[in-house]
């Protein structure tokens, strides 16, 4: 008897943390912290053990062929639709986060960490930081 109990609690973890993941997997729209306005759609995906994250649509019609004219390394001049731009993030808890996160508007890479929002399920958390300063985005879910 006691074996099926420690299967039924495995399974029931096992599927907390799945469903963890599954919330944070799929496509989120960002926002502009300035304007307001709808910027992107960012599809988040698992790979391996770790979590990444790419710019799928640029949602203004007159934006979409950009370069990352700031990027440097391999991202340089590299269209912004279709850029991974959050690397390598790793569970921990109800979050992500020891990965980074690119701005392509400036070109700058910063730590991140990523966590859905307690009140909302269908609001993403997203923050970039350097040491102690730090930006949290919200990005909503599509």
């Amino acid at each position: 008897m006691n074996f099926f109990k420690v299967l039924l609690v495995s399974l029931f973890l096992l599927s907390i943390t799945a469903n963890a993941q599954h919330q944070i997997v799929g496509k989120w729209k960002t926002i502009d912290d300035n304007t307001g306005k709808e910027r992107s759609i960012v599809e988040i995906y698992k790979k391996g053990d770790k979590i990444y994250g790419k710019i799928t649509r640029v949602l203004d019609e007159s934006e979409r062929g950009n370069l990352c004219e700031e990027c440097k390394g391999s991202d340089y001049n590299k269209p912004i639709e279709g850029m991974v731009i959050l690397k390598g993030l790793e569970k921990d808890g109800d979050e992500y986060e020891d990965g980074t996160i690119l701005d392509p508007e400036n070109g700058k890479v910063y730590r991140c960490k990523i966590w859905i929002d307690e009140d909302n399920p269908n609001v993403l958390n997203v923050r970039g930081y350097i040491a102690f300063l730090y930006r949290t985005q919200q990005w909503l879910k599509v």
